[in-house]
């Protein structure tokens, strides 16, 4: 029997969270001092229910004991980036029973897209990584085909790669409810027919190109990240085209320039604009 879907944002920030490390600036130092939801880790996302984990930053563990997170069933990884893999050692403080003998570890199923499994083997030394936590017994690695589906918990999931190809979202189909989840590089992306019209879309931001409360340009015209990275706009024409009943953005980088605050008033002069848009938070909780 399929169950009810709730969204937890274990880390909203982007390449880099925020506070940046010895950073000064206004956002880094109130998010410093007040911590969350000014401050942002590394991009995590759990769906409770089929109770599985989206990537893995390297502060994933932190954002989990913080969490109402009370067991992880399986682990879906989007790409290989450092961003989204680098807290792979988590798996380590979750399942093995170091002090037990015969020891009682638990053991997490991994799910790699096609392509991520390649890119795994080539990148970042994420692939010996999970050889030894499969010897460790503590995970079991599971490379899925291109357009292979894997139900867990009575939900099926749609992993599909996105315009950058060693990128997937997926599309969480519980029957009667579905949930698009796209945690990173959605530049160029044009979203296929049968994900549009979902109940909740959650994006990246993109990058805040000009700055939406005072009109100031964040980054100058010529920069070379927005030939590569989705802007705002250009993530709003993707929510036009998505049609999702609700959409939740996330993945917020600390290079923007935005505030926890900053980006509550500007989500209210979207809403006043007809956008029902959301800003997500470290710990927000969100019902599919």
């Amino acid at each position: 029997m399929a169950k009810a879907m709730n969204i937890e944002f274990l880390g909203t920030g982007g390449a880099i969270s925020t506070p940046r490390a010895l950073c000064e600036c206004r956002v880094c130092a109130e998010a410093r001092e007040k911590g969350v939801p000014y401050s942002r880790g590394g991009p995590s996302i759990f769906v409770h229910g089929p109770d599985i984990l989206i990537d893995t930053p390297e502060d994933v563990k932190d954002e989990i004991n913080r969490s109402t997170v009370r067991k992880i069933d399986a682990c879906l990884y989007s790409h290989w980036h450092p961003d989204h893999v680098m807290g792979r050692r988590v798996f380590e403080s979750l399942n093995w029973d170091v002090r037990g003998w015969p020891p009682n570890s638990r053991r997490t199923d991994v799910y790699l897209p096609e392509k991520v499994g390649r890119d795994f083997r080539n990148r970042l030394g994420s692939w010996e990584h999970f050889e030894f936590l499969e010897y460790l017994k503590l995970v079991r690695v599971v490379e899925m085909e291109e357009g292979e589906s894997v139900e867990v918990g009575g939900i099926r999931i749609f992993p599909f790669p996105l315009a950058e190809d060693f990128v997937y979202a997926f599309v969480f189909d519980e029957g009667e409810k579905r949930v698009l989840i796209a945690p990173d590089e959605t530049f160029g992306w044009e979203p296929p027919e049968w994900v549009r019209g979902c109940d909740l879309a959650v994006l990246p931001k993109g990058i805040t190109e000009v700055n939406p409360l005072t009109g100031e340009r964040v980054f100058p015209k010529e920069h070379p990240v927005l030939d590569m990275e989705a802007t705002f706009e250009e993530t709003l024409d993707i929510v036009e085209k998505l049609r999702a009943k609700r959409v939740i953005l996330t993945h917020i980088e600390e290079m923007c320039g935005m505030s926890y605050d900053d980006l509550e008033i500007h989500e209210r002069r979207l809403r006043r604009d007809g956008l029902d848009i959301t800003f997500a938070y470290d710990t927000m909780m969100a019902e599919a």
